[in-house]
């Protein structure tokens, strides 16, 4: 079993991760063999401070793609990433102030 800080390996910054931060919504870079069980526990343990609860977990793999730089062709790698969604209007100030 992964401990709490072996199934988050980082939050993911983008466009669209911005905009569901603000409905509540977090996303994560998780660990390729963590389940939403894991997912949620470590979530809050991590932001316990906070006292945040986990209303849902989604994961999705996002699958790698084939890139090439002349003839030699390779393959970005492939990872499993969480939508957490926390319940009522709690947040998380991942992103304050950048």
């Amino acid at each position: 079993m992964l401990d709490s800080y072996g199934a988050i390996v980082r939050p993911v910054v983008s466009e669209k991760s911005t905009v569901l931060g603000e409905r509540g919504k977090y996303v994560f870079e998780v660990a390729p063999n963590a389940n939403k069980i894991q997912i949620k526990a470590a979530v809050e343990a991590v932001f316990a401070n906070k006292k945040v609860q986990v209303a849902s977990v989604n994961i999705l793999r996002v699958t790698g793609k084939v890139r090439r730089r002349g003839r030699t062709s390779g393959m970005t790698r492939s990872w499993k990433k969480a939508v957490v969604t926390l319940k009522g209007d709690q947040r998380l100030d991942l992103f304050e102030g950048v």
